[in-house]
């Protein structure tokens, strides 16, 4: 379960970075480089895993949600980081899901300081081995399928950088059910995602071997809960959140979760 880890709370990436690490080791890399927003779950989740492996970790932290507050870059998930010895570097850029240069730079410097980097993109998505976990999740759900003698008709998640929502097309197209991920966009920037969860579910359908084409079909991608943008919830979010929290004791935050219970 992606929330007991092990690993400084755990979270999605990390089912993850169990295939991106493992080639950090086999290249020979001794620092992991990632990027995310500030309080972002990602770069939480790398410091973790470096900490635990013995490795450097330099984590660039972008002002992604457009949020003002006196403590926001020294509480939470950036705090943890540098608590377990991240070199955290704040770079004032604004959010995109694309390839960032100030993590190319980031990159960089560590060469230049004699280290070997290993890049990890934000949300882990633009990597060749990105969206492989969450074909493991898929398997993890037929297994738990056919234990309890039912088959889930949909399985919501909420999607940004897309590789989550990717790996879970590919790993449900085995057996018939891609178009039953039902993703909810919270980018607020929909044809950016819905192209990267595309591309990305391609090429994993090729490494593992799926056999057939990811076509557009395939990607389902509800639009209507991003809003206003990255990171700022709804009303309508934010009455999910005290739903979730008043009802099953779940929390679930205004970023990722509280907008995909909003669509769900």
């Amino acid at each position: 379960e992606d929330c007991n880890t092990g690993l400084a709370f755990g979270g999605n990436k990390t089912r993850k970075l169990e295939y991106l690490v493992p080639d950090a080791l086999a290249q020979g890399a001794d620092t992991l480089v990632s990027i995310g927003g500030v309080q972002s779950n990602q770069t939480r989740q790398v410091a973790a895993v470096a900490a635990h492996l013995g490795m450097k970790c330099v984590l660039v932290q972008e002002h992604w949600v457009n949020y003002e507050d006196p403590v926001y870059d020294r509480v939470g998930n950036i705090q943890l980081s540098r608590m377990m010895g991240a070199d955290v570097r704040l770079v004032a850029d604004g959010f995109d899901i694309g390839i960032r240069r100030s993590w190319e730079e980031a990159m960089e410097s560590v060469r230049q300081a004699g280290g070997k980097p290993y890049p990890i993109p934000a949300g882990c998505s633009e990597h060749p081995l990105g969206g492989l976990g969450f074909v493991g999740f898929a398997e993890e759900v037929r297994a738990q399928e056919a234990e309890l003698g039912f088959r889930f008709d949909y399985v919501v998640v909420c999607s940004v950088t897309g590789s989550t929502q990717a790996g879970m097309v590919v790993g449900f197209a085995a057996d018939g059910r891609a178009d039953r991920v039902i993703g909810i966009d919270a980018s607020a920037k929909p044809e950016q995602t819905r192209e990267q969860i595309t591309r990305i579910a391609r090429h994993t359908a090729e490494l593992v071997g799926l056999g057939r084409d990811i076509v557009e079909r395939d990607v389902a991608l509800d639009t209507r809960y991003g809003g206003p943008e990255y990171g700022l919830p709804s009303d309508g979010t934010l009455e999910a959140i005290r739903l979730c929290a008043r009802l099953e004791g779940m929390l679930t935050d205004p970023v990722y979760e509280g907008k995909s219970m909003h669509g769900r």
